[in-house]
This record gives structure tokens, C-alpha cells and sequence, in this order.
């Protein structure tokens, strides 16, 4: 646990850098690290009972030593998948919830408002404020004018503050 926390401990005090500096930081911080890691791994394989439950996570551990690694080839990628999993749980808590989309419009229906949600959120809205603010406008807008939705996309700059997510100060 000593090792994975020193690592964890170091992508948080690089997760601000930009790409090229995170990556290059992170081979000069991370990699002793992980020898240290790999060395003592290698010592323990040699002394556990191998049919122990700590002997696995071990060997587990060496066999997947390329795939650990992984992180320090890009500065853009993380050690974990702890953000790619944050970003699928509303796919996995709204799967039961999909059960009750009983018709194939139902069904699209969610999907539709549910992929304005989550690109809200992706763009840094607030998709309660945002949904608010489209079910206003829409209703006043001559959709048979070119571009006249271009102006309620997520990414749009025109759309009012009373949406956005504040900014956290840099």
C-alpha cells in the first residue's frame, strides 16, 4: 500500500501540469517509485506460499507490469480509471430505470434527454438551469431559420451565465 500511495500521491501533486511537463515530472518522480515497487514484488514471489491469496495479487500484479506502466508513456493519461469510471455511473444507475421506458418513444426520449445532460455536464453547465433555459427559448424560435440553435448548444458563449458551472480560481 506504501508504494501505490506514494504514486497516487505524486499524480496529485502533478494533475494540474500540462501533458508535456506532467509526463516528464511523472518519469522523474514516479519511475524510482515503481522499481522499488517492482523489486519488492519480485523479493515477495520468491518467499509466499504460491497458493496463498497475497501470492496471487502478486503475481497478478508482475503479469500486468507493462499495463501499470502504461500511464508514464502519455502526460495526458492517468494512473487510474477512476475518471472514465465517474463518467459511465449514470449509465449504470440509469439502467434499471430504463426498464420502465416501456416504448420504443419513451425510449428515445431518454436518450435524448439524457445525452443533453451529460453534455451539459461535459461542457460545464448546470443541465437542471440549462434543460430550464431551453424549454424557455425553444418555444419562441423559428426553427425554420438557419443557425438559430447553434445559439443554445452547450458550447455556445451566448448562452447566460445563470447556466454555467462557477469556475473554480486557477
Amino acid at each position: 500500500m506504501a508504494y501505490c500511495n506514494r504514486l497516487f500521491e505524486i499524480e496529485r501533486e502533478l494533475k494540474d501540469l500540462p501533458p508535456q511537463e506532467r509526463k516528464a515530472e511523472c518519469l522523474a518522480r514516479s519511475v524510482p517509485v515503481l522499481n522499488e515497487f517492482h523489486a519488492w514484488l519480485t523479493k515477495q514471489s520468491t518467499i509466499m506460499l504460491p497458493k496463498s491469496a497475497f501470492s496471487k495479487a502478486v503475481t497478478y500484479c508482475l503479469n500486468q507490469w507493462d499495463k501499470l506502466q502504461g500511464y508514464l508513456l502519455d502526460g495526458r493519461l492517468e494512473i487510474d480509471n477512476n475518471r472514465a469510471e465517474r463518467a459511465i455511473k449514470p449509465f449504470v444507475i440509469g439502467r434499471k430505470n430504463w426498464l420502465f421506458s416501456n416504448t420504443p418513444r419513451g425510449a428515445q426520449a431518454s436518450a435524448i434527454l439524457y445525452s443533453i445532460v451529460e453534455t451539459a455536464k461535459e461542457n460545464g453547465l448546470k443541465p437542471f438551469d440549462y434543460i430550464t433555459y431551453l424549454l424557455e427559448q425553444v418555444p419562441n424560435l423559428d426553427l425554420d431559420e438557419p443557425g438559430v440553435l447553434d445559439s443554445l448548444m452547450p458550447w455556445a458563449e451566448s448562452l447566460p451565465a445563470t447556466c454555467r458551472t462557477p469556475q473554480k480560481p486557477a
